[in-house]
């Protein structure tokens, strides 16, 4: 990605539009291209248009922030300068008027796979709750406009992970996107370097981001994996095939899935909020790279929201949470097909199985999923996922998705020790 393509991207997932493998028997394998490419937002720039670089591990595996940096000329430097009808400015995106502005440019501008036939499509309750957690600043959601358009947008949104038990404040930078008669201007290094300094500015000097393109020098590297669950559709818009020898019933049957879950699972609620997040913090402490939530933040992104966030819990014999699932809702737009015009995509986000095998408790997700409408359920294979990717049909994708830290120094980590995901 570079500056002048800065639409390319999203913040945290895709497979790089790339074929993806289904299980099974040899006859049962399809081809699949994959969501859109999602990685490779604005924030897999940021080290190559702003002046920081970001930094390799030390030798001895030590790992620290670059206090240099610190002082450097992205903090001291002025604001982005207007000129004449164009103005760079902060977006409030609890305004409708301007959360619609947002959801036009990114629908009509943002990320498509390779041949043009899907392109994610960020609904505006999907954009308030991934922008707005409690201590998310204004400041960080930025946009161009031109003669009064919205014509180009970047957002960082604060958060706090351990890096090998370091506790570091970072942005979270996501959402880049330049109209596509803009892509020349160069507008993206301008957002980026305006960004960088704002969030110098609230005292924060590092971030994570993932891309789909390798930079110096990634983190981790994963790999998404898919799993049909409306096989049918999926062939019908291009985004799978019937392989040889294979029929659409035979496909079908394949995938198919129980009526309901196996287990007694309920709708996360406000008065469970504590022993969930009891039970994430201390799954995900196991992890080199993790989110560190609190109540408030936790109950923001955890609690369901319709077409959203789906969250559905397990409770012992004393109330307290035992097992959590969780998967949002990132539909894509189907170009030029005449008969679907949305594929629906659930997306794994945190789970934690404690009275169940990880097995099962992720098989009664893609069931709640498929029973959600979903047409496709969607993993990395990171945190523990890698230990039931295969046994519930998923089929790999052949791109990457790389985990970035910018300004700071660690030694590299693999899929499994990342327990960190980003919208």
């Amino acid at each position: 990605v570079d500056g002048e393509d800065g639409g390319r991207g999203g913040g945290g997932c895709g497979d790089g539009g790339g074929g993806l493998e289904e299980p099974g028997d040899d006859a049962a394998s399809e081809r699949c291209r994959g969501p859109p490419r999602r990685a490779g937002s604005g924030a897999s720039v940021l080290g190559h248009a702003a002046s920081p670089k970001i930094e390799r591990a030390r030798p001895g595996g030590e790992q620290r922030r670059d206090r240099g940096e610190q002082a450097g000329d992205g903090a001291a430097a002025g604001p982005v300068q207007d000129a004449g009808e164009v103005s760079v400015a902060e977006l409030d995106v609890r305004d409708e008027k301007i959360l619609a502005e947002i959801y036009t440019l990114l629908n009509e501008n943002y990320v498509e796979d390779d041949d043009a036939m899907f392109r994610f499509d960020y609904k505006m309750p999907f954009l308030t709750w991934a922008l707005t957690p409690p201590n998310y600043c204004e400041d960080f959601h930025l946009g161009v406009r031109m003669s009064g358009k919205l014509m180009a947008f970047i957002t960082g949104v604060p958060a706090r992970v351990s890096v090998r038990g370091v506790a570091v404040d970072v942005v979270e930078i996501n959402y880049l996107c330049v109209h596509k008669k803009l892509r020349s201007k160069r507008l993206a290094p301008v957002l980026i370097k305006e960004i960088t300094r704002r969030v110098n500015l609230k005292g924060i000097f590092q971030a994570v981001y993932t891309a789909g393109v390798v930079l110096p020098k990634p983190l981790a590297s994963c790999r998404y994996w898919h799993r049909s669950l409306d096989p049918k559709k999926l062939i019908e818009i291009n985004f799978s095939r019937l392989m040889p020898r294979m029929t659409m019933a035979r496909t079908i049957k394949l995938y198919k899935l129980p009526a309901e879950p196996a287990h007694a699972l309920v709708p996360l609620d406000a008065a469970r909020l504590e022993s969930a997040l009891a039970l994430v913090s201390t799954y995900l402490a196991k992890f080199k790279l993790h989110p560190l939530f609190d109540l408030a933040e936790f109950g923001h992104i955890f609690l369901p929201r319709p077409d959203v966030i789906d969250c559905f819990v397990k409770l012992g014999d004393d109330g307290a949470v035992t097992d959590l699932l969780s998967f949002y809702h990132l539909p894509s737009t189907v170009i030029g097909n005449d008969k679907h015009s949305t594929l629906k995509a659930a997306y794994s986000f945190y789970n934690v199985a404690t009275s169940m095998p990880l097995l099962d408790l992720m098989r009664d997700a893609l069931v709640c999923a498929k029973r959600a409408g979903m047409d496709v359920f969607n993993a990395l294979d990171i945190m523990d996922n890698d230990t039931f990717l295969k046994d519930l049909k998923f089929g790999i994708g052949d791109g990457r998705l790389q985990y970035y830290m910018y300004n700071w120094r660690t030694p590299e980590m693999t899929a499994a020790d990342i327990g960190l995901v980003l919208l």
